[in-house]
């Protein structure tokens, strides 16, 4: 009996290693051309009364053909029958949202008629869309009150200024800019129009209390992006007045308004302090005023969205290393309760219905976001979407965690795509991909874009790595500001201990290690490709940062800058800025490097790019490197062709340099051979 069953479990083994051969053999690398053709799914929303649910999609336009952003498609999905709805509009939607106690979904968007965007109606019970409401200008931060009645939005104010009889104008800079301004209007009148709300300033995120008389709105004292970043305050508004009742005392990053379901409280997601780096806490204070109180001060994560449900209970998402979780959590911070816990697909977003279904906008390791569903009483969430079917042949690597100790100790999270069909006899390139921020995070989900090397890259012969290093989000406060005071110190260390680490592991050639990166992981690029050349074979930098001096004078950020990373004014310690700069190690330098940038970034000066450039091409003229540029692109690339562009160009210089680790290999042509890329213009 026992020899019979042996050969049977034999049989099947044989059998299952014979279909994943077959399985392996079948599966091909994804080529680049698929990778600017992937989907997405955005905004995910259930309608109040839990019957449908509406997401919008993100559809690439063909880079071959056409250099523009992607479309934005509206779809909507029958909770009980499965059927999914393509709705055609002629504009992009956006504001997505269930109306209140109507069960059905409201978007902004220009048809046809208008002269600017207006608010529709879509009814999932018949699919038609009809207009509620329109603006003298553009609308955005749309939102209900909790009877579908109200609205408020923002609108740019208008500007009455002289018309120039000259046939050229300058540009004033950073004057003459228009504050948004916030206006309410009620629906449920014959003739409903909007009434500016009475305060000075720009306004952004905006809640109504739950009988609708009062109104929440956080208004910075301008429109630059610093004051949207640090100085946001929020002011209670007197709906029918439109005058401020009173201001509450929060300071530093807000993301989120909510109130109690009694309206005597508002909780806030957002920062602790004026010097934390995000608006990842639960703050509450009363809605009267007062200063805001962190109920979850230990949490060692971050809340990404909140949402106070009418039990008066405070649902969650939450980032925790790399995982995320969904739960619940008491106003006073008691009674924490992860409804689904850490380890499994990675919830992005959430609505909740009436009826206690609960929509995500949810990614996986092989898998960009898609629509999920949680059903009332339930206890897994089910997938609602599969917005690119082609996935499942497509040849991916092993996606994995990995943790490791930091040469001070400090233990350090990332994660690692293995090269697809790895060998254990061999060792291999790596790629390090360095997050921006630094406040920011890889979790373990979809990791693959047009400047992320994710699973391309593990199909062509590569091991991918994505360190979370300190002063990364998704750890808690702590972690996130041990960072600051520290530009480029430990930070980066704790990048090279992660490559070690790696080495040691034997999955790594130590000749062979790559970065690339974007914004502060273009700065780690650049910092590894001079201060630490010697441990890279080849970057690939992005939007980065070379010049700390330089970088302060010319970015829109130098309040945020100095608050939440330096904790210095640059004038008081300019050595130090520049030691901790990559072009003072120029001449460390070996490590052939790509650097590219968007023509149009406010955030990161394109002159950043162009000082390490002319640095290494003066101090390093046989080093191999080549500086690009992208018309009409700002701080990333959000075009087709833009982006299709910067994918071959990166792939291009990493197999010439690191797949051979030969750094004397002449430059890649400037012009790029799409029949090498199999890319057919046909």
């Amino acid at each position: 009996m026992r020899s019979m069953i042996t050969k049977a479990w034999m049989g099947f083994l044989l059998v299952l290693l014979t279909a994943n051969i077959a399985l392996l053999q079948a599966q091909q690398p994804m080529s680049p051309l698929q990778l600017a053709e992937l989907q997405n799914v955005g905004t995910v929303v259930i309608s109040s009364d839990g019957n449908y649910v509406a997401f919008t999609k993100t559809v690439p336009a063909d880079p071959r053909e056409e250099n523009s952003p992607s479309s934005t498609e509206l779809h909507y999905i029958d909770v009980e029958t499965g059927q999914s709805v393509h709705v055609e509009l002629e504009g992009r939607p956006g504001s997505l949202a269930a109306r209140p106690a109507n069960g059905t979904f409201t978007f902004l968007t220009r048809m046809e008629g208008d002269d600017h965007n207006a608010l529709y109606e879509l009814d999932p019970d018949t699919g038609d869309v009809s207009r509620l409401f329109s603006h003298e200008s553009n609308m955005s931060n749309l939102v209900w009150d909790d009877q579908g009645r109200r609205i408020a939005f923002v609108s740019a104010e208008s500007i009455d200024l002289p018309e120039n009889p000259l046939p050229y104008e300058p540009e004033i800079f950073e004057e003459n800019v228009p504050q948004r301004v916030a206006f309410v209007a009620d629906l449920g009148t014959s003739e409903p129009a909007g009434h500016q709300l009475e305060a000075e300033g720009t306004y952004y995120e905006m809640s109504f209390s739950p009988d609708g008389t009062r109104l929440a709105a956080a208004v910075a004292p301008s429109p630059s992006v610093d004051d949207s970043f640090m100085f946001k305050t929020v002011h209670v508004f007197d709906v029918n007045s439109r005058q401020v009742l009173n201001t509450l005392d929060n300071k530093g990053k807000l993301g989120q308004i909510v109130w109690s379901p009694n309206g005597q409280r508002i909780a806030l997601r957002a920062g602790n302090s004026i010097n934390d780096p995000i608006d990842g806490r639960i703050m509450i204070v009363d809605a009267t005023g007062g200063t805001p109180e962190n109920i979850n001060p230990d949490f060692h994560g971050k809340y990404e969205q909140i949402m106070w449900t009418a039990d008066d209970t405070i649902h969650f998402i939450a980032s925790e290393g790399v995982w995320s979780s969904f739960g619940t959590i008491a106003p006073d911070g008691t009674s924490k309760n992860r409804i689904i816990d850490t380890g499994g697909p990675i919830k992005r977003s959430f609505s909740v219905s009436g009826a206690g279904h609960i929509a995500f906008a949810v990614e996986t390791p092989d898998h960009p976001r898609e629509a999920y569903l949680l059903r009332e009483g339930a206890s897994d969430i089910e997938r609602l979407t599969n917005t690119n079917e082609w996935l499942s042949d497509v040849a991916m690597g092993v996606q994995e965690i990995v943790t490791y100790n930091a040469r001070d100790g400090r233990e350090i999270e990332g994660l690692l795509i293995r090269p697809y069909g790895e060998s254990d006899a061999e060792r291999y390139p790596v790629i390090t991909m360095v997050h921006g921020g630094p406040e920011a995070h890889y979790s373990n989900g979809w990791l693959t874009g047009y400047s992320l090397p994710g699973q391309l890259m593990a199909a062509r012969g590569y091991a991918v790595f994505y360190p979370n290093y300190r002063g990364s989000t998704g750890r808690g406060l702590e972690f996130i500001k041990s960072s600051q005071g520290d530009l480029a110190g430990a930070e980066f260390d704790d990048i090279v201990d992660g490559v070690d680490y790696l080495i040691e592991t034997g999955l790594a050639d130590p000749d062979r290690i790559g970065v690339t990166g974007g914004s502060y992981g273009g700065y780690a690029t650049a910092w590894m490709s001079t201060f630490y050349s010697d441990r890279f074979a080849a970057g690939v930098m992005f939007v980065g940062i070379s010049n700390n001096i330089s970088k302060w004078g010319t970015s829109d950020i130098p309040e945020e800058l100095y608050l939440v990373h330096s904790r210095k004014r640059i004038w008081d310690y300019w050595e130090d800025n520049l030691l901790r700069s990559p072009i003072y190690y120029v001449e460390r330098s070996e490590t052939p490097i790509l650097i590219m940038h968007g023509a149009e970034d406010t955030r990161v000066h394109p002159a950043q790019s162009l000082e390490l450039y002319r640095h290494l091409k003066v101090r390093k003229p046989d080093l191999p490197s080549r500086l690009i540029f992208y018309p009409n692109e700002g701080h990333g690339n959000v075009r087709a062709t833009s982006r299709f562009d910067y994918n071959l160009r990166m792939i291009r210089w990493f197999d010439t340099y690191l797949k051979s680790g030969d750094a004397t290999a002449p430059k890649p042509p400037t012009y790029i051979d799409f029949d090498a890329f199999g890319v057919s213009f046909d």
